[in-house]
């Protein structure tokens, strides 16, 4: 990854897309698996994604911090309901095959960009506070850019490396995909908390399509 100065600001757009993937996933689930009205959700969290971006560009960095972390919390719940909604439903048989396979994909995607997005945001404090510091040293996860000596670290073009929104999305992937942080050691117990919900999420959706697979057989 390239260098960051640190006059560099991260840009927020990538997390922004990500909630609202995320709320658009929630949209194409089985209507038993969302309380209330499909629209909902998409709506609430595209004005809140809205006005947090627009908080933010307007240099209202508390109130758009609150809006990420609203948006974020409300696809949270929802993933979280969909989930139990679903593994509720499947000894009823009320699920179809293919109803089945676009939730359990929905979910799963969604649950990489949701856990993606809380990573990105609680990470040493924020992408405000790590862009305060002139290189990311500290944190809830030991990056292998960080396990760099400092010396080596300057001659690789690294001595201003911070993770962006990409390095956290590749260690929800994994935890989704591995159930594991694979190459990116998890220093804090808050970061292993959520992991383990994440992965939680994950096993229960690849699981349900498994006792379905088995039962149509």
């Amino acid at each position: 990854m390239a260098s960051l100065k640190r006059s560099e600001p991260e840009p927020r757009w990538p997390s922004a897309v990500a909630l609202l993937a995320a709320a658009g996933l929630h949209y194409t689930l089985p209507s038993y698996l969302t309380p209330g009205p499909d629209w909902v959700m998409l709506v609430i969290v595209g004005v809140v994604v809205v006005m947090s971006v627009t908080a933010h560009a307007m240099n209202h960095d508390r109130l758009a911090k609150s809006g990420g972390f609203v948006a974020n919390a409300l696809i949270t719940i929802s993933l979280v309901t969909a989930v139990v909604l679903l593994v509720h439903g499947l000894p009823s048989k009320r699920v179809e095959p293919r109803q089945l396979l676009v939730a359990a994909l929905a979910i799963w995607s969604s649950n990489v960009l949701v856990f993606a997005s809380w990573y990105w945001r609680l990470d040493a404090g924020g992408p405000g506070e790590r862009e305060s510091r002139e290189s990311h040293t500290k944190g809830a996860f030991l990056f292998p850019q960080m396990a760099i000596d400092p010396v080596l670290r300057d001659e690789l073009g690294c001595k201003y490396w911070r993770p962006g929104f990409i390095d956290y999305l590749f260690v929800a992937f994994n935890t989704s995909t591995a159930f594991s942080p694979t190459d990116v050691p998890v220093m804090s117990r808050w970061a292993k908390a959520i992991m383990m919900v994440q992965s939680s999420i994950s096993l229960s959706t690849l699981a349900i399509l498994a006792a379905r697979a088995i039962n149509i057989l």
